[in-house]
């Protein structure tokens, strides 16, 4: 009878898929994120006229964008990733209320902050000890 033992190797070869696929799951939201502050600051006519449906002021339209923009530069840089994933999940919300309040779906930004916190978790091994998903014991 053979039994597996995991060597360090196993462990870092672990390590090293879970940050590969925790900066995939880093990236594509920040790719919506930088698609979306782009198109506040480039102002296409779409875009604009779903500001009127959700109700929300076309001065607001670049102050959102710099803050979506300052958001996830800070979440895509690693020393100041937690703080930028906690700015986003603020954003995020702050985008929930607003489409709840015009009974829009909120199952993307609900997905995205889902998806934000999976890549900094796989990806940062501090969020991992902080947020043990798996019991130590």
């Amino acid at each position: 009878m053979s039994t597996t033992h995991s060597s360090p190797s196993d462990a870092a070869a672990t390590s090293k898929k879970m940050v590969i696929a925790g900066w995939i799951l880093t990236i594509l939201p920040s790719l919506m994120f930088l698609a979306s502050a782009t198109a506040k600051f480039i102002k296409p006519a779409d875009l604009m006229e779903n500001l009127k449906h959700i109700e929300l002021s076309d001065k607001l339209v670049t102050p959102i964008g710099v803050v979506e923009l300052v958001c996830v530069l800070l979440y895509l840089i690693p020393r100041t990733a937690v703080l930028g994933a906690v700015l986003l999940t603020g954003y995020l919300g702050g985008a929930i209320l607003t489409h709840l309040r015009v009974n829009d779906p909120i199952i993307i930004p609900i997905v995205l902050g889902i998806v934000v916190w999976l890549g900094l978790y796989f990806r940062d091994a501090r969020v991992r000890a902080l947020l043990p998903l798996v019991s130590s014991r």
